[in-house]
């Protein structure tokens, strides 16, 4: 059942923040489609949640551009980790703005499914992948909004971003769907 429309969008919170830190009930990991420990916020989520992670992401089989899989949090203060793998920005033209909501929606279907209060996102496919930062944030409101307005859980969704100007790009993309 959907809530009011003012509420679902209270439900989003922008912060800058180390994701590995947040006490939430699952982080997502901008992975890669093999689900291995890389560099930037990836690599930072396998280092925090230790061994474990990795070993469980290899009896995962990877995962399709788009998608997303659950396994535990190990040594992060989240009790799981939610691998959302988003697309390689390759001009706009490649079906990006899709894939990049899809990583989105089935990341927050998996928290529903598993009766996840609170999920905190990273900027999915910003780093390595070379996702326009302001595009990307702006793909992400919209589908984290979206699937807010139809579903009761998560409760709490957290845009997690890794300095100033990303959570700023988050944040107006937040206040233009508030005003739009």
């Amino acid at each position: 059942m959907a809530r009011g429309a003012a509420d679902h969008l209270a439900r989003i919170h922008v912060v800058d923040a180390d994701i590995t830190t947040l006490d939430v009930d699952a982080v997502v990991n901008a992975a890669n489609d093999h689900l291995l420990p890389g560099g930037g916020v990836c690599g930072a989520i396998f280092r925090a949640a230790g061994p474990e992670l990795d070993r469980e992401c290899r009896r995962l089989g990877g995962c399709v551009t788009g998608g997303a899989k659950i396994s535990g949090g190990y040594g992060l203060r989240a009790r799981h980790v939610i691998h959302a793998v988003g697309p390689v920005w390759r001009g706009g033209g490649a079906d990006e703005d899709r894939l990049l909501a899809s990583a989105y929606a089935r990341s927050l279907e998996l928290a529903r499914d598993h009766g996840l209060a609170a999920i905190a996102f990273p900027a999915i496919s910003t780093g390595i992948y070379g996702f326009p930062a302001d595009r990307a944030a702006r793909v992400a409101v919209a589908a984290v909004a979206d699937f807010l307005n139809r579903n009761t859980k998560p409760e709490r969704v957290i845009l997690c971003c890794f300095g100033p100007a990303s959570a700023r790009a988050h944040q107006d993309a937040l206040q233009n769907l508030r005003e739009g």
